[in-house]
């Protein structure tokens, strides 16, 4: 994994710099929220700016120029050939593709009921993954456009709101308005 910081250290180091920002950032959008009357401030304000703070890095990271391009639309090839290839590399790019989308997995049922339903989170991901793939085909960066890496940004979001059940949004407390 020595091999992974050179390329991407800056966007890890920017990443970490920036969390107190979001945090406070969510601070001020949870006050003006509870000011306004929104039934969950503080929920939605945290979970709206974490959300972009956690998928925000690994975008810039998809974005980046590389210097493979193609596309791969069988499913499970690229993962078979990393499953062949060195274990970093494989283990890097695997969990790289699961947390894409984790923070939207985790923290987008928390805000709001509509999604916790795991299809709508997966059909999301999905979606968001797709264009993703399809950004970095059509502005010709350098890099290989894969299903696989829909499959895994999928999952991982999957996950992430399967691990966050325990604190998802129920209904909105009685007495307040539609979310």
């Amino acid at each position: 994994m020595r091999l992974e910081w050179p390329p991407w250290g800056y966007v890890v180091l920017a990443t970490l710099l920036s969390l107190p920002v979001a945090l406070f950032g969510a601070h001020l959008l949870a006050g003006r929220r509870d000011r306004r009357g929104h039934p969950r401030p503080v929920r939605t304000a945290y979970a709206d700016v974490l959300i972009v703070a956690g998928t925000f890095p690994w975008l810039w990271m998809i974005l980046t120029p590389g210097a493979a391009s193609g596309v791969s639309l069988v499913p499970l090839r690229d993962l078979a050939e990393l499953a062949n290839g060195r274990f970093g590399t494989a283990f890097v790019q695997v969990v790289g593709n699961l947390l894409v989308f984790a923070a939207l997995g985790a923290l987008l049922p928390l805000r709001s009921p509509h999604f916790t339903r795991l299809w709508r989170v997966a059909l999301l991901a999905a979606a968001l993954s797709i264009t993703v793939e399809a950004l970095q085909y059509g502005l010709r960066l350098g890099r290989v456009s894969s299903i696989d890496d829909v499959l895994l940004n999928t999952v991982g979001a999957v996950l992430a709101s399967l691990a966050s059940r325990p604190w998802q949004a129920g209904p909105p407390p009685v007495g307040t308005g539609p979310q």
